[in-house]
Order: C-alpha cells, then sequence, then structure tokens
C-alpha cells in the first residue's frame, strides 16, 4: 500500500476555514491533488449576494494542501464583514486550466466535463469546503429553486452557481460542555433508533417552537430513560438537502425525510435547530446530548460515508457529463470517489450515485477526522454505519471487493485510530455496522473486522420466519437456538462476543413492528400523508396474522421478546414501545409528514404496549444472565461442568442435535442458570411455541427449593394492560414436572424463586 503523510493523525492537515487562537485570522484549508488554481471566495451573506472578496490560495506539493491566512480585521474594515464569515471554493485543472480572462458564468478555459483522468474542475461551481464546521443553507430552496445551477454539461456547466449555493460558515472554538458521557459496556446497552425530526414534530407536550428540533429531542430524554432506553440512534443529523421537504399533501418522492445523503460531514444540520444563526445548530446539538448524557443516555448518529449528497449522473444521454458538481466532484474526483476503469463513471455499491473512495488515505482522513469531530467536539457516544461494506472496499477504481482483513481499508483504520469501547464499558465509541450494501461480496453479516458490532441481519430474518412463515420458509430450532444465543456461529470466530450483534426484528427502511405483523405485503402507494413512496423491499417476511387483532398484538409482544431476552444488544425503532403505524409504508423515506412523526396520543392498545415494554426492558436489564459478555458456555475454563444455558424440548427432554436440525420442530426452550452471572434469580425458563396450535410444556427443574413463577405469557388471553408482571406480582407456575399449555405463536417466560 502507499504512504501517505496525510494519514499520519487525526485532523493532522486542520482542514476547513478556523479562525487562530486569538481570533485575529482565519486560515482556510483545502486538499486537492489534481488543481491547478484554488481560490477561496468569501461573502458577507449566506445567499442571494455575490461575494465580497476572493484570494488565491497557495499548494503545499508535500501534502497536497491548499491554504490562505485572511485577517478579520482587513475582512471588517475594507469588505463589511462584521457577522459571520460564509466561504467556498472555485477550482481549476487539467479539464479545465485556469485562464485569466474567465469571468463568471463564461466557458473560458474549458476543455471538457470530464478528462481520461476522471478530473471535473468546473470555476462556475463554488465548492462546499468539506471540513466545513456549519453550512449556510441547503442547495436547493424556495428563493434559489433551480437545482441545475450546480450541474455540468453542456446545458448547465456556464451556469455560475455562486450567490445560490451552499457555503461554509467559519466557527470560533467553543467550550460548550456535552455532559459526562456514559461508560456502560455496550452489552448492558438497549438502542432505540428514531429520526429527530421525527420523535417531537407531533408531540404536544414540547413548546410549538421547538418540536422536531435537536431542542426538542433533548425534552424527551427522561421520556427515555424511563422507558429503560439507555442509547439513542439518531438517523443521519449530517447536513443533507432536506429543507424544502414538502409537508403538505402535495409532496412527491424527491424528499429526503431519512437524510441518507449527506452534504456536510462535519456540519450539524439546520434543519433540526430552533436557532439556525451561525453557530446556533452546534449550540443546540451539543446542548441535547447534554440532556441525554444527564439522563444517562449515550447518543449514537447514523452517518453515511459510503456515497455523497453529489450523487451520480441525472441527465444526458451519455451518462458522462450531467453530475452536480458542488463539493468533492469539483476538488479531486478521482481521490474522493470510486470510479470505473476508465475513469468517466462512478462505481457504484449503493445504488444513490457511486461509491465514496473509502480506500484513499486521504478520503479516509475525512472519515476518521469528522468521527472525532462529532466524538470529541460533539460529544457523541458511538456510530452506526449506513452500508457498511463499502468501508470495506480493498481498490480504488474498477473494482470493488470487501476484506476485513485488509489493513488498509476504512474499518480497520477508523478501529485503530478510534479504538472502540472495552468490553467492561469505559471510554471510546460504539461502532455500529449495517453489513451489507449492493453487489460483489458486499453482504457481510458475520464478516466484519474485530470491533465492529453489526446489525443483525439474520437474527432479523430467522425470527420474522420463524412468525410468519410457519409451513413456508424451514427454520430449524437450531438456527432460532444460535441467534437467542448471541449467533457465536457468526461472531465467535473471529473472537468477537454475543454484544457484536445488535438484534432487530424492524428498522426504519422497512415495516414498524406493528406493521410487520399487521401486512403481508408493503402498501407504499397510499395518499398523502402515509404516501406514496417508491422502492422497498418486497420480501418481508411478514404475516397480518389472519386479520386478527389480537393476534397482532400477540406477535408484536412476542417479537419485542425474542429481542429483550437473547444474547446481544436489542435495538427497537422508535415508537415500537407503542405499536406505532405507517399504514404498511415499508419505505416512507421521503415522508415529511404526520404519519411518519411519531404519534404521542395514545389509545388503550398503545398504553398497554408501552408497559409491556417498559417492563420487558426493565427485566433484562435487571438480570444479568441475559446480557452476556461472552457466549454461553457448559464448561470453565477449568474443565469444571457449568449449566449457563441449557436446550430443552417441549417435553421436557434435553435438545440434541437431532432436535435441532430437524425441520418438523417449531418449539424451543432454554433455562438460564442465574447463578453463573450473579443474578438475582437462580434460574430463567423462556419457552417459544412458534406452531399453529396449543403445545404442552414440560418445566425442567427450577433449582433446590424454588419453584417457577410466570412473568409474561404472550398469548392472545394475556391482553392487557398487566400482560408483564411487575417483579413480585408474578403467578406461581409449579415446579419440575409441571406441565404448561403455551398459545400458538406465543412465548412464555419464568422465573425460579
Amino acid at each position: 500500500m502507499w504512504a501517505n503523510p496525510a494519514a499520519a493523525a487525526i485532523d493532522a492537515l486542520t482542514l476547513g476555514g478556523r479562525y487562530d487562537g486569538a481570533q485575529a485570522n482565519i486560515n482556510f484549508r483545502v486538499y486537492s491533488s489534481r488543481a491547478t488554481r484554488i481560490e477561496v471566495w468569501i461573502y458577507k451573506t449566506a445567499s442571494g449576494a455575490q461575494e465580497k472578496v476572493k484570494y488565491v490560495m497557495t499548494k503545499d506539493a508535500g501534502t497536497n494542501v491548499w491554504s490562505k491566512t485572511v485577517s478579520v480585521a482587513t475582512l471588517q474594515a475594507t469588505y463589511g464583514i462584521t457577522g459571520p464569515v460564509y466561504y467556498g471554493y472555485r477550482a481549476w485543472g487539467p479539464n479545465w486550466p485556469y485562464n485569466s480572462g474567465w469571468a463568471k458564468g463564461t466557458g473560458t478555459g474549458f476543455l471538457s466535463d470530464v478528462d481520461g483522468s476522471g478530473n471535473r474542475f468546473n470555476p462556475n461551481k463554488l465548492l462546499l469546503d468539506p471540513y466545513a464546521r456549519e453550512v449556510s443553507q441547503d442547495m436547493v430552496t424556495p428563493s434559489c429553486a433551480d437545482g441545475t445551477l450546480y450541474a455540468s454539461g453542456a446545458t448547465h456547466r456556464n451556469k455560475d452557481s455562486g450567490a445560490c449555493a451552499p457555503k461554509g460558515i467559519v466557527l470560533a472554538a467553543d467550550t460548550q460542555s456535552t455532559g459526562t458521557k456514559p461508560t456502560r459496556a455496550f452489552k448492558d446497552d438497549v438502542v432505540y433508533e428514531v429520526h429527530v425530526r421525527g420523535l417531537t414534530k407531533n408531540d404536544s407536550s414540547v413548546a410549538s417552537a421547538l418540536r422536531g428540533t435537536y431542542a426538542g429531542a433533548a425534552a424527551k430524554a427522561s421520556y427515555l430513560a424511563g422507558l429503560g432506553i439507555t442509547a439513542v440512534e439518531f438517523l443521519p443529523v449530517q447536513e443533507t438537502q432536506n429543507d424544502t421537504n414538502d409537508v403538505d399533501p402535495n409532496s412527491d418522492s424527491g424528499d429526503n425525510y431519512w437524510g441518507y445523503s449527506t452534504l456536510a460531514f462535519f456540519a450539524p444540520d439546520r434543519r433540526y435547530a430552533s436557532d439556525k444563526t451561525a453557530g446556533g445548530p452546534t449550540r443546540e446539538f451539543k446542548a441535547m446530548v447534554k440532556a441525554f448524557h444527564d439522563a444517562g443516555l449515550k447518543v449514537y448518529i447514523d452517518v453515511v460515508y459510503n456515497h455523497t449528497g453529489e450523487g451520480g449522473a441525472w441527465g444526458g444521454t451519455d451518462g458522462l457529463t450531467v453530475y452536480n458538481v458542488q463539493s468533492f466532484r469539483g476538488l479531486d474526483n478521482p481521490t474522493y470517489y470510486s470510479l470505473t476503469s476508465n475513469f468517466q463513471y462512478p462505481w457504484d455499491n449503493t445504488g444513490v450515485g457511486g461509491n465514496y473512495n473509502t480506500h484513499n488515505p486521504t478520503a479516509q482522513n475525512l472519515i476518521v477526522d469528522s468521527l472525532a469531530y462529532w466524538r470529541n467536539t460533539l460529544g457523541v457516544d458511538g456510530f452506526r454505519f449506513d452500508l457498511a461494506s463499502v468501508l470495506g472496499n480493498t481498490c480504488e477504481h474498477g473494482c470493488f471487493n470487501f476484506d476485513k482483513m485488509d489493513s488498509g481499508n476504512a474499518l480497520n483504520r477508523i478501529v485503530n485510530e478510534l479504538p472502540p469501547r472495552p468490553a467492561g464499558g469505559g471510554s471510546g465509541p460504539d461502532l455500529i455496522a449495517e453489513p451489507w450494501a449492493i453487489g460483489g461480496n458486499s453482504y457481510q453479516v458475520g464478516g466484519f473486522p474485530t470491533g465492529w458490532a453489526e446489525w443483525n441481519g439474520k437474527f432479523r430474518d430467522a425470527l420474522r420466519k420463524a412468525q410468519n412463515k410457519l409451513g413456508v420458509d424451514v427454520v430449524t430450532t437450531g438456527e432460532l437456538a444460535s441467534r437467542f444465543a448471541g449467533s457465536s456461529d457468526l461472531y465467535g470466530d473471529d473472537g468477537r462476543k454475543p454484544w457484536h450483534s445488535v438484534n432487530f426484528m424492524v428498522a426504519h427502511d422497512g415495516f414498524t413492528l406493528r406493521d410487520l405483523y399487521a401486512y403481508n405485503s408493503k402498501v407504499n402507494n397510499r395518499a398523502w400523508p402515509y404516501g406514496p413512496s417508491d422502492g422497498g423491499e418486497d420480501n418481508n417476511n411478514s404475516w397480518d396474522q389472519g386479520g386478527d387483532a389480537y393476534a397482532q398484538r400477540r406477535a408484536v409482544r412476542t417479537g419485542l421478546a425474542f429481542m429483550m431476552l437473547s444474547g446481544g444488544v436489542p435495538m427497537i425503532t422508535g415508537g415500537d414501545e407503542m405499536l406505532r403505524s405507517v399504514n404498511g409504508n415499508n419505505n416512507p423515506y421521503n415522508l415529511d409528514s404526520s404519519a411518519n412523526w411519531l404519534n404521542w396520543a395514545l389509545d388503550t392498545n398503545a398504553t398497554n404496549q408501552k408497559t409491556f415494554a417498559t417492563r420487558l426492558i426493565a427485566f433484562r436489564k435487571a438480570h444479568p444472565a441475559l446480557r452476556p459478555a461472552n457466549f454461553y458456555s457448559s464448561v470453565d475454563n477449568n474443565g469444571n461442568v457449568m449449566e449457563q444455558l441449557r436446550w430443552f424440548k417441549p417435553d421436557g427432554g434435553v435438545a440434541d442435535a437431532a432436535y435441532f436440525n430437524s425441520s418438523s420442530n417449531h418449539a424451543i426452550v432454554w433455562r438460564l442458570d442465574g447463578s453463573e452471572f450473579g443474578d438475582s434469580a437462580s434460574a430463567l425458563y423462556v419457552g417459544y411455541n412458534g406452531w399453529s396450535g396449543q403445545v404442552n410444556f414440560t418445566l425442567p427443574w427450577p433449582g433446590a427449593g424454588k419453584s417457577w413463577y410466570r412473568v409474561t405469557d404472550t398469548a392472545t388471553w394475556n391482553d392487557g394492560a398487566n400482560t408483564f408482571a411487575v417483579p413480585g406480582s408474578e403467578a406461581f407456575i409449579g415446579g419440575e414436572g409441571t406441565v404448561y399449555g403455551i398459545e400458538a405463536r406465543s412465548l412464555l417466560l419464568l422465573i425460579a424463586k
């Protein structure tokens, strides 16, 4: 692998627009190995006006960093810039060499939109600094509604974007606290995935001016703590094009509610700030983080380093010319993007415009530097990486190959430079991968390197099929046992642990938990506010339970119990605790609507479900046997027989390989020995009946002098406010040999007392 001095340390090149220590000067620094000239253009206002001054930057040949130091006093006295400083870059290169006769909005010097080396320089496009700490506005706004200003190609290349383009904002350093970070071990977390705006936009308990904002989210810290959540995971909060999302019946599929198309990797999205003045989004985000930290919760953010908001080709018959030139593409296209072998097109494993060049050391710098900024300056505790297999790519152009053993891939560099939280807790970020992308060898559930936790898609698929596809898809009891016990088959082979499995039944990109059991297939073509939405997975492993509302609620309780009673880290999606529904839309990425925001007006069934969820989470937190640091074992390091976990058949016999491997079996029991974990319960019993009819289960030994007591039975007969018993109110069931009938598709949880 090539050497690159840029990869020497986090933030080694100090890129971006930054004040010096005395705030007397601003140092502008930007990377480009291929540009032949770069200028920094400075503006007094964010949008709608021309530049006040421009400066030619100087290149350091050793680092390929272009720089210019500008006097603040000069900006104020000579150019009248007494408030925030807004800026952007204009760059020339081999495909468009500098010509002194060039003026904004002309083609002087132009040779081609793209050359044989993949360069796409265009000085008519004001370029956003990839290291900008905040961004002035979206690229398309009501007053600047022409998105073609940023495009290349014969029709658009000479359009000047300067007045309308999003600009970087120079921020002074601050000492605002983000509170004390929790040091809790990841194995002890319960993750709540939610959209910042959707969390409170529909919440009348939050002040109207704060709904849908960071400040509004902060107001829900006590609610989430009371629910038992320990980590809130926000969908993308890095700046993206979303200010023009329609919040009315005229919505179209061009909206970007979820935000998986990042424009600026350091900047908190302004749309989610009630204070949109310069520095306001950063201050408000940090205050939100502090509110969660003060309540004992971690804050995770969903990050998207597999592609950027510049996107791919969007017009032109040749697919070569009409691309947005807004930031990375106009500064150093082959450095920041993975291209085809002829350097003419993006290489696309994302389906949204082309791969970010994650194997290039300079492109990796941006990933690591921005992660460090969100962690160290903004207070974030962990990250979930969208389509993270792209970060395991081992080549730059003309190919894609995931290899976890490649020390030079972005995945290993992140772990090396931002060491993850130790197993027993402490400092360091929690790193969570979405372990797939599109095409090639990108499906890598269980295949990530040491240090990475993963969304366990195999847990989701196996448990959904077990509940919803009886007689259609085969899921053996052995498969279920592996998933319930922490998926050692996926994570044990490379030294990872059960807590590297993030167990989930649903996530943002699919059905809600309620809809998973209320629809046989997606319904994405509804009228506003529930649709229409294009795309969406067709293979959902869903089932409406025959239209029986009681059975649907049973399935929700059972699915939630699967996660909370399994080895690994459970993740629920915002609103699952209160039966949230989007009426069958499984891809509501474009719906910035009341239907997609959490509904806090709860009916009786929603209230009962919230009670069940709260008590279930509390039970998990009260019993360390459910949160193993290592995979369950029957033998300790000295060869002594242990009974941490034992598997049984419904008749009370020990489940053997023949039972596990038979496709004819759909009921399984596991018994945890709490004494092996210092648990307050000497034993826990979980029985699952996946059959379509009741099955009688013969209970095993509960321990000397103990009997079994029912904590919960998710059956339809147990539908109501007290489905889950509070500690001390568990119903007596009996001792060893007691027969208990478990209803179809239900789960039974017992405790030995």
